[in-house]
């Protein structure tokens, strides 16, 4: 893929653009996460560790709170790739006060909200904290963070989608659905980035709704409504991003 320009370098958006590439505020992001008002009902306190790891991996355990626990880990993921982009040449080389550096900023801090409330909430059922490996990304080259950046994004939705069939507490769901909700507008906005006005572009990688495999260069509007992939082949690909030792397994789900 050419390197695009730079946000601020191309045309001015419209009335209908402006919401989606204003970066959104901490405040905003409560609102749209619903981390302050699911606090309380996501408190998980004196509960059996159900995590039955194979050596070398971290299994997520099963029922709620396994789910949880695979949320948490595909957070980690992301909460140290954004980390990773900040430390970077091409992050670091931004203007200061462009709407591309205020982006990445403002989605750094997300994921790592996502990360840390999902480990408090978690409690002593949390899994352990992993160790990534983002070799194969260049973090000082835009390109590469970028298509990095809607692999991860699209990966967190189709997760999140994916996993909600797993979930039986209402609670939990709506809170999934707030999350997903926050990680699909990070993944409209990295696809505008990339080729501006394009949020609604394909999907990366095949997509798995219930059995049935939905080819990503279709044009179909109806077809990109919802995307989902299993825990299973949602895994296979962050486990790619992941050292030895932390690599991550959902043996109790699909």
């Amino acid at each position: 893929m050419a390197t695009n320009p730079l946000l601020d370098e191309q045309p001015a958006p419209t009335a209908l653009d402006r919401p989606l590439l204003t970066p959104i505020k901490r405040r905003s992001f409560f609102m749209y996460a619903g981390a302050t008002a699911g606090a309380t009902a996501l408190v998980l306190a004196g509960c059996k560790d159900d995590n039955n790891n194979s050596p070398g991996t971290v299994d997520v355990g099963s029922g709620d709170f396994g789910i949880l626990n695979y949320a948490y880990a595909l957070e980690q993921l992301e909460a140290a790739f954004y980390t990773a982009v900040l430390g970077g040449k091409y992050f670091t080389g931004l203007a200061a006060g462009t709407a591309e550096k205020q982006i990445f900023t403002d989605l750094a801090l997300h994921e790592k909200i996502h990360a840390d409330f999902l480990k408090t909430a978690l409690g002593t059922n949390a899994i352990r904290g992993l160790t990534p490996n983002f070799g194969s990304i260049n973090f000082d080259d835009r390109t590469s963070v970028l298509n990095a950046a809607q692999a991860f994004e699209d990966l967190g939705v189709q997760a999140y989608n994916g996993a909600g069939r797993y979930i039986q507490s209402v609670d939990y769901l709506t809170l999934a659905g707030k999350i997903v909700s926050v990680e699909a507008r990070h993944a409209a906005l990295i696809r505008d980035l990339i080729s501006y006005n394009s949020f609604v572009g394909p999907v990366s990688g095949a997509t798995v709704t219930s059995n049935a495999v939905i080819d990503p260069s279709t044009t179909s509007a109806t077809a990109r409504q919802e995307q989902s992939k299993l825990p299973s082949v949602v895994l296979a690909t962050a486990n790619t991003f992941l050292q030895d030792g932390s690599k991550v397994s959902a043996n109790s789900f699909g």
